[in-house]
């Protein structure tokens, strides 16, 4: 399949799991892909694992100067941009009592703040056609232990879906939100849980999910394009949850 074949994308936070296997996804379907993350060797090493049709730009999304950068290197090599996945966030755990200023806005920065902008920014680069698809989690409509700023950040994400598709109906871009639960990617690990923790949460989400284990980054790839694609050219403002039926049953 070549559904994007001479397309313009943007994946935030594509130098691994759910962002790196989507980029390698669109690349495979003939897009030309940029990938955003916060650290370069990383993004070296995904735009050497994607070998071809990638450009990898340093940037944290939580940092307005870095996303103006961004669209400046896409504007001057292809002058537009097709699709937007807006995939970068983090996980901050915290129980309520517990709460630091600091974890509001390390969470509220990178998951709703960035999220933001990196879409408000890619606007003027837009054609009529577009798509925008965020990348949301089951946490905004579950709860979890510890997770509140998470899980609410998470739901600004789900809104932001159904205000923007009004803001944008006329201009002819899609957006919508695809929400995995538990996934096979290092989140554990960037949240600042120690290997027994991390044993631990891989050992117990499975029991949770009805289909008795996580999500591949690749299934979830897999959605995000569906929803990027003229497949769903009648699909505006939804949320598809790719996520064994937890949130579901």
């Amino acid at each position: 399949m070549h559904r994007f074949k001479d397309k313009v994308v943007v994946v935030t936070g594509g130098s691994s799991g759910i962002g790196l296997a989507t980029a390698e996804q669109f690349v495979a379907e003939g897009a030309h892909v940029y990938i955003t993350g916060r650290r370069q060797a990383e993004l070296d090493v995904a735009a050497q694992a994607i070998g071809r049709n990638v450009s990898a730009v340093q940037a944290d999304v939580t940092r307005l100067a870095d996303l103006e950068r961004l669209y400046d290197t896409v504007r001057t090599h292809h002058g537009r941009v097709d699709v937007v996945f807006a995939n970068a966030g983090s996980v901050v755990h915290g129980a309520l009592g517990e709460l630091t200023e600091a974890q509001y806005a390390r969470q509220f920065d990178t998951n709703v703040k960035g999220l933001l902008f990196t879409v408000q920014l890619a606007l003027p680069l837009m054609p009529r056609g577009g798509a925008i698809v965020l990348n949301g989690s089951i946490s905004g409509i579950k709860a979890f232990p510890a997770s509140s700023l998470y899980s609410a950040s998470k739901a600004a994400v789900r809104s932001f879906a159904r205000s923007w598709t009004l803001d944008l109906k006329d201009r002819g871009i899609r957006v919508n939100v695809v929400s995995p639960g538990p996934t096979e990617t290092n989140v554990l690990e960037a949240s600042g849980f120690n290997d027994a923790q991390v044993r631990q949460a891989r050992d117990h989400l499975p029991t949770l999910i009805p289909l008795g284990r996580m999500a591949r980054p690749a299934e979830v790839a897999r959605a995000a394009l569906f929803l990027a694609s003229d497949e769903a050219s009648f699909i505006a403002g939804s949320e598809l949850f790719v996520d064994g039926g937890i949130a579901q049953v």
